[in-house]
Parts: C-alpha cells; structure tokens; sequence
C-alpha cells in the first residue's frame, strides 16, 4: 500500500522485508561443539568487597611508623636493662672496697652515668614528662602573649595540694625501697646458708669416708655437692632445703602488686601535673624542674623495681665457684694427707713380740 497524500496521517504499512541474520549454505550443518566455553561475569555489588578509599593505606602505615617510632625508645631501654640483668656479678675484694669508697667516687659515678642502666632504663619516662611540661609552658606562653583566642585559660593551679600530698609519695618511695632491699638482704641470707651448707656436707663426706674401695662413691657424692642442685634433692640437710624454700619464695612471691602499682600511678600523676603548678612561680623553669624531679624520683622507684628480684644482683657465678674451689681444695688436701699418712706407714719399724724394733 502506498503512503497517503495527506501529510498529516500516517499510513500504517510499509515496505520493510526482514533479511536473514545469518545465510546457511544447504549442504552446511551447525556445530554441535563450542570451541571455547562461554564465561559469564557476575555483575553483582555482593560478590566482592568494596575498593578502600586512596588514603586508607598511607593513614595506616603512617600510624604504624608513629607506633614504632613511640615503642622503639622504650624497647631500647628495655633491652638495655635486661642485658644488665645478665651480667655476672663479681665479689669484692681489697683493691675493689678501696675503689668503693674512693674521695674520687662522687667524680666517676657522675661520669659514668650514661653507661648506668639504671639511668638509661629512666630515658623514656623522664623524656615524656619533659615533653609534656614542655608543652604546656609553650601553651601557657601562648596564651600570654595572646597568640590564641581569649576563651583559652592558663593552666596554672594552688601549690596546696602538692604540699601536702609530698610526704605522702617520699613515705611510699622509702618504704617500697626498704620492702625491695629486705628481699635482697633475705636472697643474701638464704645463699649463704647454701654455700655453708655445700662446705660442710663435703666435709662430712670426706672425713666420714675412709675406706679406699669407697673412694667412688665419695668422688661421685663430692660432685653432686658440686652440682648443688642434685646434691639439694639427695641429701636431707635442713640448711640446703631452708635456702632453697627462700629462694622459691622470693622468686614466686613479689612485694604486692597494688602497692607497686600505686607507687607508680602516684608518680605519673605528680609529674604530670608539676608544671601547671609550678608555672607561676617558675615559668619556662618548670622544664628542667621536672626533668630533675622525674630523674631523681623514678630513679629511686627504678632502684626498688631492680632490687626486688634479688638473685641477679647477686654474684652466684662466684659463690658457686668459692663452693667448688673449697671442695676442690679439700679433695687434694685430703688426698695429700692420704699419701703423707701411706709413706709414713711404709717406711715405720717393724716391732717384735718382745717390743724391740727389728733390724
């Protein structure tokens, strides 16, 4: 059907012939096998997480790098410490109580200090006061000199509360020291009964034992004295078992816990806030004055802390070296004896019945 004259209406025929989409030879057959299987993508929001945002990534490594870098400064004084700790103590002698007492003590310790890990160990406590005290006086003199809006007060506080709460902190510094020194002192004791209780039991062994077809299993009970602790589980001397129960309880059984505890929160908080209160009188002062109340408080916590394990101030290598060396020395002193005694024998006159010697 043609198309009308008339613009204004359409016709509906038209001259559209639809084309085949695909010409087949006749002779040709469709495939039966795909070449390749058909993939299909899942299109879904589900199916995988959502892409983090650009940032996240360098906001976590740079937090990582702030953590490391607040941890690296303790963990150095830490290993520095426990490397203390296991250094072997010596025992004094003449030339070193000498050296002890020296008038030039005061000279040499003062310029020894930064190879004292006592002193080392207090780096990272003392460095944040003073940089918290640093940081207000530079707040506060900010404020001064109005550099900040008005509404920011001065952190400034009475100095009533720190006068009355001072002796309380010096009596539980003194006393948490005397606690920790009377475990050391007790440590002391309880070794020194163990090393009297070592010489003695080897003298018992060596003078009690005469006979030669024994003499093995005297070597074999000296050297277990040698070897205190098997000598502590076959022997039944009280000292041994008295010591060794010391020693147990000092190393299980630590000065209580919430008093260490409250000593310590008790001196955060005090040197926390020393310098609000002393900025009055004080000022840009109140820096060194807190680095100097810092050092010297926490060290005498520090020195209490160290001093509660008693046995690594201890010079055990030495004394179990004294314990041999004096059960060494009796061996051969016994065994010397044994052969004075032996050649003495040998060479004595041979007396008859009659009570005159033999020629």
């Amino acid at each position: 059907m043609a198309q009308s004259s008339n613009p204004s209406k359409l016709s509906l025929s038209s001259n559209f012939t639809p084309k085949p989409l695909l010409k087949l030879h006749p002779n040709s057959s469709l495939p039966t096998k795909l070449k390749r299987p058909p993939t299909f993508k899942i299109l879904s929001s589900l199916s995988l997480p959502p892409p983090p945002p650009p940032n996240s990534k360098v906001t976590s490594n740079k937090t990582l790098n702030l953590v490391s870098l607040l941890r690296a400064i303790p963990d150095w004084a830490d290993r520095i410490q426990e490397r203390g700790m296991k250094q072997n103590r010596a025992l004094y002698n003449h030339e070193k109580w000498v050296d002890h007492r020296s008038s030039w003590r005061h000279l040499r310790h003062l310029l020894s200090s930064l190879q004292s890990r006592v002193i080392l160990s207090l780096v990272p406590p003392v460095l944040a006061f003073t940089s918290v005290a640093v940081v207000i006086a530079g707040y506060n003199t900010a404020v001064d000199l109005h550099w900040l809006p008005g509404f920011f007060p001065v952190l400034r506080a009475s100095s009533l509360p720190y006068q009355l709460t001072a002796p309380a902190l010096a009596l539980l510094l003194v006393f948490r020291t005397e606690a920790s020194y009377s475990r050391y002192e007790e440590g002391r004791k309880a070794w020194t009964k163990v090393i009297a209780g070592t010489n003695d039991f080897a003298s018992q062994v060596i003078a009690g034992v005469d006979n030669s077809s024994d003499e093995s299993i005297k070597s074999a009970l000296l050297h277990y004295i040698m070897a205190f602790p098997v000598a502590l589980k076959e022997s039944k001397i009280s000292c041994f078992h008295e010591g060794i129960g010391i020693c147990e309880q000092l190393m299980g059984i630590p000065i209580p816990l919430s008093y260490t505890r409250l000593t310590s929160r008790f001196l955060v908080l005090w040197h926390l806030t020393l310098p609000i209160i002393l900025w009055n009188d004080c000022h840009w002062v109140v820096v060194p004055a807190t680095f100097i109340s810092a050092a010297s408080l926490f060290c005498i916590e520090e020195v209490g802390v160290l001093i509660e394990e008693p046995f690594p101030m201890l010079a055990l290598d030495e004394l179990c070296s004294v314990a041999q060396n004096n059960i060494k020395e009796a061996i051969a002193t016994e065994k010397v004896i044994q052969a004075r005694l032996i050649g003495k024998r040998r060479h004595s006159y041979k007396h008859s019945p009659n009570g005159w010697p033999n020629t």
